[in-house]
């Protein structure tokens, strides 16, 4: 009687309404679909083998709309909506792994430096087949991040498949409440090294405070600065903006272009580079995502900085979250990212200037090797004290090691063999840094000499 009431209301409308023959064909058939979806909804209330309730059939039934359309579109319950708000705020509860959804089961985009999943050693890349022993297959985004969430203290079996063709292994993983320092920074020799871990609401704050105390610790000895967005999983945009314009004096630092034209936006950074002009060096890799991306892709395209590691994840989308009054809110895909140079980050990513796969340096053992001053007779330098004569020349420090951070499609490390890396730790990264102080990372050694690199080329050519 209600959908009759309805359809009769509807088609005067339609009737009294001036439009012209395809919108009102467009109208019809919406109508028509809404119907059916009325007559589904009625058949699994009535029939289904067990008892539904109907806000457990219409919060799905959008969840199953919103997913279909992309991997980051989905429906926000009140309690997601509410974790969600708390995330981007930097403290949250679970176990510290930014997914997404891959052909049906949960791909990790990146763990989160010094949370549990981190610790256990789960891998960008690494697909989540089950948790606790059940499929992921089927299962929503959001129901699989949910069933990861619980009380803290708890234990959760998580199933990893990694590489192509590997046999899937258990990893037993203890929630907790995730803290997160988005920023954390060390003296490296003379080099500044700050990581960004991710983009919530106290990145910026963050950064402003690494910078002026390694400038403060550092002197004049500061050659040029580090930034790590490896695994960084993203973020706030508004923080990536923020973050770029730090180190930029003027120009775009990333556009939007949604459906509409007149949906674009342009963002400029303003004057004022928070490194003043000292050489940047920005490390990235298969982990680095979304508003990481537009940093990169950002700092690259001015010329501001050398993008050095491998190809980023390649998620250029923007989600808008859009409150449901009495419910939730829906996370919409609803428009993309562009580099200042009008590059599309989506599917593709930044491509590094400099790539350099993650690696291991052995010493090589060459055995003594005679010199010219060995030889019987040789000339003696004059320009050298007696006491020098024979010595080799000075050489550089090799860069201080530091644990790696493997690419997605790297071997896996045994839980615990990663960790914040050495240096002058602060904050909390110092306990996780003395841990691991014996592993060495070439990536951030490739980055380090090119640096100093970069820095002694402009001062020689300054004189």
């Amino acid at each position: 009687m209600m959908k009759t009431i309805s359809a009769a209301a509807l088609a005067g409308v339609l009737f009294l309404a001036p439009a012209c023959a395809i919108a009102e064909t467009n109208t019809s058939e919406t109508y028509r679909q809404l119907n059916l979806f009325g007559d589904v909804f009625e058949r699994v209330r009535s029939e289904y083998v067990e008892p539904v309730t109907d806000e457990q059939l219409i919060e799905t039934a959008i969840n199953g709309m919103l997913t279909s359309l992309d991997p980051h579109s989905s429906y926000l319950n009140r309690k997601s909506f509410q974790d969600m708000q708390v995330q981007t705020r930097g403290e949250f509860g679970g176990l510290g792994i930014e997914v997404t959804m891959e052909n049906g089961l949960i791909k990790v985009v990146s763990p989160i430096d010094e949370t549990p999943a981190f610790r256990a050693g789960i891998q960008p890349g690494d697909l989540i087949t089950h948790l606790d022993g059940e499929a992921i297959s089927g299962m929503s985004l959001a129901d699989a991040v949910e069933k990861m969430r619980g009380p803290v203290g708890s234990d959760i079996k998580v199933t990893i498949r990694r590489g192509e063709g590997s046999e899937p292994f258990d990893v037993s993983i203890t929630r907790d409440t995730i803290k997160i320092q988005s920023v954390r920074y060390r003296e490296e020799g003379d080099v500044g090294y700050i990581r960004i871990t991710t983009f919530n609401e106290q990145t910026q704050m963050g950064l402003e405070r690494a910078v002026e105390r390694l400038e403060k610790d550092l002197g004049n000895k500061l050659t040029g600065y580090v930034i790590d967005l490896r695994n960084n999983p993203g973020g706030l945009l508004d923080q990536a903006i923020s973050v770029s314009d730090s180190f930029l004096d003027k120009g775009e630092i990333v556009s939007t272009r949604g459906r509409k034209p007149e949906d674009g936006q342009r963002y400029n950074s303003k004057a004022g580079d928070l490194a003043k002009g000292k050489p940047i060096v920005v490390l990235i890799n298969g982990g680095s995502a979304s508003a990481s991306e537009i940093v990169a892709g950002a700092l690259q395209d001015h010329r501001r900085a050398i993008v050095l590691g491998t190809q980023s994840f390649g998620k250029g989308s923007v989600q808008t979250i859009i409150p449901l009054p009495g419910h939730g809110a829906m996370r919409l895909t609803t428009a993309r990212y562009y580099t200042p140079s009008g590059r599309s980050i989506q599917a593709l990513g930044i491509s590094p200037d400099i790539e350099v796969q993650p690696a291991r340096v052995e010493e090589i053992q060459q055995g003594l090797r005679r010199r010219e001053a060995d030889l019987r007779g040789a000339l003696r330098n004059d320009t050298v004290t007696g006491g020098q004569q024979g010595q080799p020349a000075p050489q550089a420090a090799p860069p201080t090691p530091a644990p790696g951070t493997p690419a997605p499609a790297a071997p896996a490390p045994s839980p615990g063999a990663q960790g914040a890396p050495q240096g002058t730790p602060q904050g909390e990264d110092a306990d996780a840094a003395a841990a691991a102080n014996d592993q060495f990372d070439y990536q951030l050694a490739r980055a380090l000499d090119l640096i100093r690199g970069v820095s002694l080329f402009n001062t020689r050519a300054v004189n």
